[in-house]
């Protein structure tokens, strides 16, 4: 019987190798507005439709064809109901500098 591995769990170890961690962290936000649109049952037009914009814009939002700008983002956001949270970190994990 082959062994079960939780997602979490292999998306803990996935994220170790920094080609997986950097695609990750690149589509999380396609991630989140295709999870927050769907939990509202709207379809990807509906979406556009509420941010004044195509679905074709949504749809390359969702799939990671598209960078976002933090404008555009934000209005999706907004359409969403949701919150945009921008954070910066070191890229060396260490000790902290003086």
């Amino acid at each position: 019987m082959a062994e079960t591995t939780r997602l979490e769990d292999w998306v803990a170890e996935e994220m170790k190798d920094p080609e997986f961690r950097a695609a990750w962290e690149r589509l999380e936000p396609a991630y989140q507005v295709a999870r927050l649109r769907m939990l509202r049952g709207w379809t990807q037009k509906d979406l556009a439709r509420r941010v004044g914009t195509r679905r074709l814009a949504i749809t390359r939002l969702e799939d990671g064809r598209r960078e976002p700008g933090l404008p555009f983002l934000r209005r999706v956001a907004e359409a969403l109901d949701a919150r945009v949270v921008v954070r910066l970190e070191a890229r060396e994990q260490g000790g902290e500098e003086e």
